[in-house]
């Protein structure tokens, strides 16, 4: 567990932007979410990172960033949440989201 809360504090600590999808298995939202942070991907590149978190298997990252229901999408630069948003949004409106943290 040391080691993923290492290296996630690491990622975040980044210049790069980091855009986290907070999940849960069981979300019916958080499924809908899959193929557009895909889509979303394709179209930054290496410009950001996009990474999943569970969060019934990392409830601690979860209540540190103050997630309270699932999905929350959140972007970090330099260790800090920049932005942070619950609920389902489509490529471009991450993507117009993102474009002042690049």
């Amino acid at each position: 567990m040391s080691t993923n809360a290492t290296t996630f504090k690491e990622l975040i600590a980044g210049e790069k932007p980091v855009v986290v999808d907070f999940f849960a298995e069981w979300c019916g939202p958080c499924k809908m979410m899959q193929p557009i942070l895909a889509e979303f991907k394709k179209q930054v590149g290496d410009q950001a990172t996009v990474i999943k978190i569970d969060v019934d298997k990392n409830p601690a990252a979860a209540q540190a960033y103050g997630v309270r229901g699932v999905p929350t999408l959140a972007i970090f630069k330099k260790g800090t949440v920049v932005w942070k948003k619950a609920g389902v949004m489509s490529a471009a409106q991450l993507q117009s989201v993102l474009q002042p943290f690049l």
